[in-house]
Formats: structure tokens, sequence, C-alpha cells
């Protein structure tokens, strides 16, 4: 597969997820107070919740529901009651185009 468009980076609000689907991957997006642009699986491992209704906070992202952060650079959840990861999907940029192959992963 290749690459989709899944916003603009200027859509973007930092520390706002975004939440996009790519050929039916439900995949959050959240540009952090650094700047840094993250896409990981939308859905929260414990509770098959939307991350993208939670909260960022430096690099993690909350579920609302339960509480579990997951890194958003490796995925990883952080805390209980969440203990599988989430996936992470590679970003690259290009003009303003945020794009994401659903099907390639982030080596962590």
């Amino acid at each position: 597969m290749t690459a989709h468009r899944a916003c603009g980076a200027s859509e973007l609000e930092q520390d706002t997820p975004l939440r996009v689907e790519l050929d039916g991957v439900a995949i959050a997006i959240v540009k952090d107070s650094a700047g840094d642009i993250h896409a990981i699986g939308d859905r929260c491992t414990h509770g098959d919740v939307s991350l993208s209704e939670g909260f960022v906070e430096g690099d993690t992202l909350e579920c609302w529901a339960h509480g579990s952060r997951f890194s958003l650079i490796t995925g990883q959840p952080l805390n209980l009651p969440a203990y599988e990861p989430v996936p992470v999907y590679v970003v690259n940029i290009d003009g303003d185009d945020v794009l994401i192959d659903p099907t390639v992963l982030k080596e962590v």
C-alpha cells in the first residue's frame, strides 16, 4: 500500500487529537507541544474506546474512559488498566500534507 493524506499539518491543533480513518484503520493524529506529529491506533486496548477523544500531556495520550496513558512514541501503555500497546504509524510530512500508510508501523 501507499501513504495517504490524513490531514493538513496546519489543521492540527497542539495537544488536540484528530481522528482519521485510512483504509478502514482508525488513527489518532497528535501534534505535541514540541510541534512533533504522531500517529497511533485510535482504539484503547483496554476498553475499545476512541483515544482521539482523550487528553494529550507531553508525549502521551490518555484514554478518557479509564485513564490509561499511551506513549505517542512507542504506543506502550504507561499505566493500568491497559497493558497492551497500540500501534504507532510512520508519519511523513510533504509540504502541509500529513501522510500515513496504515500498513506501515513505526519501529520502536
